[in-house]
């Protein structure tokens, strides 16, 4: 006999392996492509939250570079915008009618307003010309696992999208710049810290264009 909980988390109503959509309608599977899409970008948000976290730590603590001042602010913003990415891809096609841009659907201007801080911190570093591995700081550490996570939300975005279940067209084009972003952001906390990213190689027989991860477009 299984005994039920008295939790306002733990209802029960997912045991069978479903899960609810935003704004109702049926249940769906917790391994639908469109569980999986959004799942992954709770996944970014954790991720970011690490590098956040440290950033805290580090101004607690005094230790924080200036370069990084505004960093944290720009981190939550970020996640707060995940949230809405994750509130369209969670809403079931009948549903559509009711998203709102900014809200539950990603904007335009959401769009404009990463391309503005890629355009901002991108002449502040200086660029790798190759493929680098993460592990120079916590913060960028983080920011490069929250990168590598934001990829794969994009890949499984981009198969919804084929099936035709993205309902806006910004949400792709968000997802790829936010991850060229906090490549970005992953340098700029590296350098800040007067660090040098490791290159893949330990002698490079080439140094030609500048390489961010391993799909970069």
């Amino acid at each position: 006999m299984t005994t039920r909980l008295d939790s306002a988390v733990a209802t029960g109503r997912g045991d069978d392996g479903s899960t609810g959509l935003l704004f109702g309608g049926p249940r769906i599977t917790k391994d639908d492509p469109r569980t999986e899409a959004y799942g992954t970008i709770d996944e970014a948000v954790a991720a970011l939250g690490l590098a956040r976290a440290e950033l805290g730590t580090k101004a607690q603590y005094g230790t924080l570079p200036p370069p990084l001042g505004g960093l944290a602010d720009l981190v939550l913003r970020i996640q707060r915008e995940l949230f809405v990415v994750a509130a369209e891809l969670a809403t079931t096609p009948e549903a559509w009618d009711r998203l709102v841009d900014g809200r539950t659907r990603v904007s335009a201007e959401m769009v404009d307003g990463i391309e503005a801080a890629l355009a901002d911190m991108e002449p502040a570093i200086a660029m790798p010309h190759e493929f680098v591995v993460p592990g120079e700081t916590r913060t960028s550490a983080a920011l490069e696992l929250a990168r590598t996570i934001l990829r794969r939300a994009e890949r499984r975005a981009v198969s919804l999208d084929r099936s035709g279940m993205v309902p806006g067209r910004h949400l792709l084009p968000y997802l790829n710049r936010l991850a060229d972003l906090v490549w970005v952001l992953a340098r700029a906390a590296e350098q800040a810290e007067a660090r040098t990213a490791t290159p893949a190689r330990v002698s490079p027989r080439h140094r030609g264009n500048t390489a961010r991860d391993g799909d970069v477009s």
